[in-house]
């Protein structure tokens, strides 16, 4: 059996955190406020998911570290002196008459 990634779980939580308060407060509110209820549910749910999210919001942070190392193994950087020898190079070459002193 597959397990399901760390980041569509966070992902669903996340969204599940704003939308059950939104739920709740189009019930308590009037409609005419359904831009008050919506923007108190993301400001509620930003705050669960802080407060209860934290292994969750830890492992997809772990998985998108992993796969960046992964990513920089790929393809080996050039080395700073390498960089700055063909930056010089380059620069004699475009300029053909030395600088007097």
């Amino acid at each position: 059996m597959k397990r399901i990634p760390a980041w569509l779980t966070y992902t669903l939580l996340r969204l599940l955190f704003i939308a059950v308060p939104l739920a709740v407060l189009l019930l308590i509110l009037p409609a005419d406020l359904w831009i008050v209820s919506a923007v108190a549910a993301v400001v509620i749910g930003f705050c669960l998911s802080y407060l209860f999210l934290r292994t969750s919001r830890q492992a997809v942070a772990d998985q998108l570290a992993a796969a960046n190392k992964r990513d920089r193994r790929k393809a080996a950087p050039a080395k700073d002196d390498e960089v700055e020898d063909a930056a010089v190079d380059a620069a004699e070459a475009s300029d053909p008459a030395p600088k007097s002193k």
